[in-house]
């Protein structure tokens, strides 16, 4: 499979993916956000009891599975932001502004 070159390509390569498999019928907001949770825990898994120290040391399996758990948590967001006409950068960007208010910069 090639790659896509954006996230407007690889949104449209997910979709095609998921039509081709016919899974769009599962694909509603609520079994997303659902699936969501599902990925991220699985995600979680793999750091669970690990030292801070740890974490940041992952042998090269372990790190694959977590390169592939991540990719499931980006496919879920996508999927999820598609479904309900969100830009998952827009809506970053803006979410950032908000914290830059709630947070600001620290004085020296």
């Amino acid at each position: 499979m090639e790659q896509p070159k954006d996230l407007n390509c690889l949104v449209e390569t997910l979709l095609a993916f998921y039509k081709e498999r016919d899974w769009e019928k599962f694909h509603s907001p609520k079994n997303l956000v659902m699936n969501l949770a599902s990925e991220t825990g699985e995600l979680l898994d793999h750091f669970r009891w690990l030292t801070e120290e740890e974490s940041y040391k992952l042998g090269p399996e372990t790190r694959q599975e977590v390169s592939d758990e991540i990719a499931d948590v980006f496919q879920s967001i996508l999927a999820l932001a598609e479904k309900l006409g969100i830009d998952p950068i827009q809506a970053t960007y803006h979410k950032l502004k908000k914290l830059e208010k709630k947070y600001p910069k620290m004085p020296c």
